[in-house]
């Protein structure tokens, strides 16, 4: 029988490929994707894409769909009450397990492996301790589609944002940056790949500066009754 897990989504590249490979697995049944989402912005916390286009990925994928709210410049307490919230709600039904896409952040895996412990619930690493270069040359081969939509000028030029994540961008990537972002350099959205059942249509909006650090380039969905052009709210 397999084990009830409910993944933390973040819509980026690393979520999609460890989603892959813990449904590859074959031991699990994903219950849910839990995403984080500024509420005062209605978008993903940090990643900065739309709700809306959230929506749309879970919907390619299949896959319900479970949104934490949170204030724009929450402190972590109020953060882990609406994750724990939600966390709770699945513990009773069954499922015992939260899954992630971390890679080699001993505090950050801790930091969410201590608050599992707390209500009783384990993680799940699929790609956890993996060579970054290797784990981003996999997600392009496999056929995933990702664009970047932010970056921390600090850590990478405002030039590799809006791009697309393919061979051109990793070899553009400066000395020093993580091929996955995984220093928090850049965060991504995916938007097709082996898991998604169509293509999400999108087009790309401005780029803007968030806090005086982060360069945001804003996508739009695309389609019937959908402007091809909105001005980006943060």
């Amino acid at each position: 029988m397999k084990e009830k897990v409910i993944f933390s989504w973040s819509g980026g590249k690393d979520s999609a490929l460890a989603l892959y490979d813990l449904k590859q697995a074959g031991d699990y049944d994903v219950a849910a994707l839990l995403t984080t989402i500024t509420k005062d912005y209605d978008r993903i916390s940090m990643h900065g894409v739309r709700t809306v286009l959230l929506e749309l990925q879970a919907a390619a994928l299949g896959i319900r769909l479970e949104k934490a709210l949170i204030s724009k410049n929450a402190p972590n307490g109020e953060y882990e009450s609406k994750v724990r919230e939600i966390l709770e709600r699945y513990l009773a039904k069954g499922t015992l397990l939260s899954a992630a896409g971390d890679i080699w952040l001993e505090d950050v895996k801790k930091y969410r492996d201590d608050n599992l412990a707390r209500i009783g619930m384990k993680g799940v690493y699929p790609i956890w301790k993996r060579n970054s270069s290797q784990l981003a040359r996999r997600f392009i081969d496999l056929g995933f589609k990702a664009i970047v939509t932010c970056v921390d000028s600090t850590l990478l030029a405002k030039e590799f944002v809006g791009r697309e994540f393919d061979d051109s961008f990793l070899a553009d990537l400066p000395s020093g940056v993580d091929p996955c972002g995984e220093k928090g350099e850049f965060h991504s959205f995916v938007y097709a790949g082996p898991m998604f059942r169509y293509k999400i249509p999108f087009v790309k909006g401005e780029v803007t500066l968030r806090d005086n650090r982060y360069y945001v380039c804003d996508l739009l969905p695309a389609g019937a009754g959908v402007p091809a052009q909105e001005t980006i709210a943060f």
